[in-house]
C-alpha cells in the first residue's frame, strides 16, 4: 500500500513534468510560428506613391511568417512605406479573414536591399514587410507619402507610429554636408510595369552620399521614386522629398537616396 503523501508527491512530480513538457511544447510551437516559411506564393502589391499616383505589381513571396513577409519587386519603394498585399495566405498563418479566399493585409516596409536586375530576373529590390492590419491608419488616407515605424505586437499585428519625415528643404537641418558641384546625371522615372517611362538628362545643384538637389523639368510630386545615373558614380535609387522653384525661376527636385548611399 502506497502512503498518501507518497501518492501526492508522485502526482505533484507528474504535474510538474506535465507543465514543463507543455511549456517546452508551447515554446517550440511559438518558435515555429515565428520562423520564416519559404513559400513562393503569388502576391499582388498595391502602392500609392502619392495622392494622385498608384501602381500594382504581381510578384511572389520569398518567405513568410504570421507577422510579415519578404518579397521582390521590379520597381522601388522605401522603408516606412505602406503597401497593400493580396495573396492566398494559408489560413493558419492569418490573423484575420480566415474564411476569405484572399488575404488582404496592409504592410509596412521594414528593410530593403537593392538588387541588380540583370542578374536577378528583373528584380530591382528585395525587402521585408511587417503586417499591420486589415485597414491603414487614418493618416495614410490623407497622405499616402507618410512613413511609419513598427512599434509593438497587438492581436497578432504590428502597431505603427509615424516616422517624422526628413524633408530635404535646402535648410541647415541636413545631417550631412552637401557639395555644391554640378555632376552630369540622368533621371529615370518608372512606369507601372517597372520599365522606364521618362528620362531626363540634367545636372546636380548640390549632392552628398545621402541625397541631392537636381535641376529638372519633370512633373514629379513628393513621394515618387526615380533612379539617378552617373557615368562617373553609377546609379542610385531615390525618393522625391520636395519639388520647388528657386528665385532664379529654375525648378529643383530634392532627392533622398534609398537602399544605399551614392558612391561619391
Amino acid at each position: 500500500m502506497i502512503e498518501k503523501p507518497a501518492v501526492t508527491a508522485a502526482l505533484s512530480g507528474f504535474g510538474e513534468a506535465f507543465v514543463a513538457d507543455n511549456e517546452q511544447d508551447f515554446k517550440q510551437k511559438s518558435r515555429r510560428l515565428r520562423e520564416r516559411v519559404a513559400l513562393a506564393l503569388p502576391v499582388r502589391v498595391h502602392c500609392r506613391e502619392t495622392a494622385d499616383y498608384e501602381w500594382y505589381e504581381m510578384s511572389h513571396l520569398v518567405d513568410v511568417t504570421p507577422f510579415g513577409a519578404r518579397l521582390r519587386l521590379k520597381r522601388p519603394t522605401e522603408r516606412g512605406r505602406l503597401l497593400l498585399l493580396t495573396m492566398r495566405m494559408p489560413r493558419q498563418l492569418r490573423s484575420f479573414d480566415h474564411a476569405e479566399e484572399q488575404y488582404r493585409v496592409w504592410s509596412v516596409v521594414t528593410n530593403l536591399k537593392v538588387l541588380d536586375p540583370k542578374t536577378e530576373r528583373g528584380a530591382l529590390i528585395e525587402f521585408g514587410v511587417a503586417f499591420v492590419g486589415k485597414h491603414p491608419p487614418r493618416s495614410f488616407l490623407s497622405d499616402p507619402t507618410r512613413r511609419y515605424r513598427i512599434d509593438t505586437i497587438s492581436s497578432g499585428m504590428w502597431t505603427l507610429r509615424e516616422d517624422p519625415a526628413e524633408i530635404d528643404d535646402g535648410s541647415d537641418k541636413r545631417s550631412e554636408s552637401r557639395l555644391n558641384i554640378p555632376i552630369e546625371i540622368s533621371l529615370e522615372v518608372f512606369a507601372e510595369n517597372g520599365t522606364v517611362a521618362e528620362m531626363e538628362s540634367t545636372v546636380t545643384e548640390n549632392v552628398s552620399p545621402a541625397g541631392a538637389s537636381v535641376f529638372t523639368s519633370l512633373q514629379l510630386a513628393p513621394g515618387r521614386f526615380v533612379r539617378m545615373n552617373s557615368e562617373q558614380f553609377g546609379s542610385v535609387l531615390a525618393a522625391v522629398r520636395e519639388r520647388r522653384t528657386g528665385e532664379d525661376g529654375i525648378t529643383r527636385l530634392h532627392l533622398q537616396f534609398i537602399g544605399s548611399e551614392w558612391a561619391l
